[in-house]
């Protein structure tokens, strides 16, 4: 019988100081979790790191791993174009294997209770985890307006209250926890440097101001060029050839063209295949014609 496998995708605020990620990545190892992937950008002043085991192991290697960016990473001192509320920001727990969602939300609960009792930072449960209805989608929790320091002026507010921990803000920030399925982040970089056709662009593509269907987006400003930084949360609901179409017919109204993408963390094969199936005009392509899926390589 095959083993229960989660996978847990942390996201850090620390993308400068290589050795705090290094620090990161060797807390969340303890015994049984494999290291698949860590991404870092200096901008965003983020890292993200990709783990996967046994569902006890990945939780105790979380909470090593939150240990160390509260002690390592002063959210005072903190600046980077990504949003953020803590030091440990979001930590969410994805299904894999012989697992559910609603039992990864279980998990991800006892960890955030852990986190607020033991290492006392303030933690807000999201998406499958949430006990508000409110707070499943993270951007009612965190966004471009709202991030750590509006957060510490208002969380005694019964409205701004943590699920775990104290109503108090130290130079940990809060940190997020919670349950939800598989999300690509992508990023696509365009031809300039003005930030609001970043954000225009953004704007027109999310889901929750009537654009495209599981597609969280922001327009950010990355070493002077500018940024559509996205979220898809289903890429069976929109594909990431979608995204990218859509993304580029935008672009051209405002003048310019698509420079690259960015894959941060990673993606299922499914994805991949979609993608290919799109280009090339293949809709019944699918992961068995793929030589080494078949071989098991």
């Amino acid at each position: 019988m095959k083993q229960v496998i989660i996978e847990a995708v942390p996201n850090f605020s620390e993308g400068q100081r290589m050795w705090v990620v290094d620090a990161l990545a060797a807390a969340i190892q303890v015994p049984g979790v494999r290291l698949l992937n860590r991404t870092s950008d200096a901008d965003h002043n983020r890292s993200v790191l990709t783990v996967a085991g046994p569902p006890d192991a990945v939780v105790e290697g979380l909470f090593q791993s939150v240990r160390v960016a509260a002690r390592e990473i002063n959210m005072f001192e903190h600046h980077g174009v990504h949003p953020r509320l803590g030091a440990a920001d979001v930590a969410p727990i994805v299904p894999i294997q012989r697992i559910s969602l609603e039992e990864c939300a279980v998990l991800a609960r006892q960890l955030g209770r852990r986190i607020g009792n033991e290492l006392k930072l303030p933690v807000f449960l999201y998406e499958a985890a949430a006990v508000l209805p409110e707070r499943r989608n993270l951007a009612n929790l965190r966004n471009s307006h709202f991030q750590f320091e509006e957060l510490a002026q208002v969380i005694q507010e019964p409205a701004h209250a943590p699920d775990f921990g104290p109503a108090h803000m130290g130079s940990a920030g809060a940190c997020i926890v919670g349950a939800r399925p598989f999300l690509i982040a992508f990023n696509i970089y365009l031809t300039c440097e003005d930030v609001e056709i970043a954000k225009t662009i953004a704007r027109q593509i999310r889901e929750r101001d009537g654009g495209l269907p599981a597609v969280k987006a922001l327009g950010l400003l990355v070493e002077g060029q500018a940024q559509v930084s996205i979220n898809l949360t289903d890429f069976r609901r929109t594909s990431l050839a979608i995204v990218m179409e859509r993304v580029r017919a935008l672009a051209t109204q405002q003048g310019v063209q698509i420079d690259r993408g960015e894959l941060i963390g990673m993606l299922p094969q499914d994805a991949l295949v979609d993608l290919a199936a799109h280009y090339l005009q293949t809709p019944d392509l699918q992961a068995g014609h793929i030589l080494e899926y078949a071989l098991h390589l």
